[in-house]
């Protein structure tokens, strides 16, 4: 996939070094899945519709130390400087200005706020917003302090161990990640925690669900970016997305499926939604909760 470099002045990145994831309507409008959860769990769960859309506490990680935000300078680094600490920081950085640039007028046609999420690079280990978290977790996205965490060592992982190769399969991990920014500031992933707080027999579906619409929000943000895919880029997305899927994971650690312990989604689920968005461009087919109504 043929991406522009980065704009500085566009993305906002911190370099945190070492030390020690938590886991809508045409033309932008974001609306579908707000109702469709609150009807979810009035008819489900005994929940007050107008609770849930009305605002209600999250549930999620407790802020831990303070608030990470662009902290480049503070290190004596530039944007510039912390995205060129490798390929694999400068493709990060370049599809984070190309998410950007692609995400936010469809805020702003909405008429819905829109914040960039802060991209955290580190090595081994860190502590978010959601406190500690190591390279083992993978990248992950935290809520608390709007920032998705990367140690690119594990896209060497994906590519040697997953079989997961090429830059799009990175690009994709990237935009899904993002894609649960975007339900942070629409309120999806809030309500979506209410629901399992209040059913916790329905966690790890809900938590799919969430996950299969990340997985088509990336999707979304390729297939509106088609001019720049390149031949072979379709493939590499398709395989990544099939290699991160729960059954084959949990084939490849020896143990046996089991869909009632799934978090992220079968690996034909990923593939199928990934594809959704890529073939649409439209963040309106990715109601993966439309079924529970």
């Amino acid at each position: 996939m043929r991406l522009n470099r980065f704009n500085p002045a566009n993305i906002m990145v911190s370099n945190r070094g070492g030390g020690g994831g938590f886991p809508g309507g045409g033309g932008g409008r974001f609306g579908c899945g707000t109702l469709v959860l609150a009807l979810i769990g009035a008819v489900f769960f005994g929940i007050d519709p107008a609770q849930m859309l009305g605002g209600g506490g999250t549930v999620q990680q407790a802020p831990v130390g303070p608030r990470p935000g662009f902290q480049g300078p503070a290190q004596g680094q530039s944007a510039t400087e912390v995205c060129e600490t490798n390929q694999y920081a400068l493709e990060s950085c370049n599809a984070l200005s190309s998410l950007n640039e692609t995400w936010q007028p469809r805020f702003q046609q909405a008429g819905i706020p829109f914040q960039q999420p802060v991209l955290n690079f580190y090595q081994g280990g860190t502590r978010s917003g959601c406190g500690a978290a190591s390279s083992a977790m993978g990248p992950f996205y935290c809520p608390a302090d709007q920032g998705i965490y990367l140690d690119t060592t594990f896209f060497d992982q994906m590519q040697q161990q997953l079989g997961a190769r090429g830059d799009f399969a990175r690009y994709y991990v990237m935009a899904h990640e993002y894609g649960h920014h975007i339900q942070h500031l629409v309120g999806t992933a809030r309500q979506v925690r209410q629901l399992q707080q209040a059913n916790p027999q329905a966690a790890n579906e809900l938590s799919v669900r969430l996950e299969l619409q990340a997985d088509c929000y990336a999707g979304v943000w390729a297939g509106r970016n088609r001019e720049r895919i390149e031949p072979g880029d379709f493939e590499e997305g398709m395989t990544a997305a099939s290699a991160i899927g729960d059954d084959t994971l949990q084939r490849q650690a020896g143990q046996a499926v089991s869909p009632e312990s799934f978090t992220h989604g079968s690996s034909e689920q990923r593939t199928r939604w990934l594809q959704v968005g890529l073939q649409t461009g439209d963040e309106d087919q990715c109601d993966t909760f439309a079924d529970l109504q």
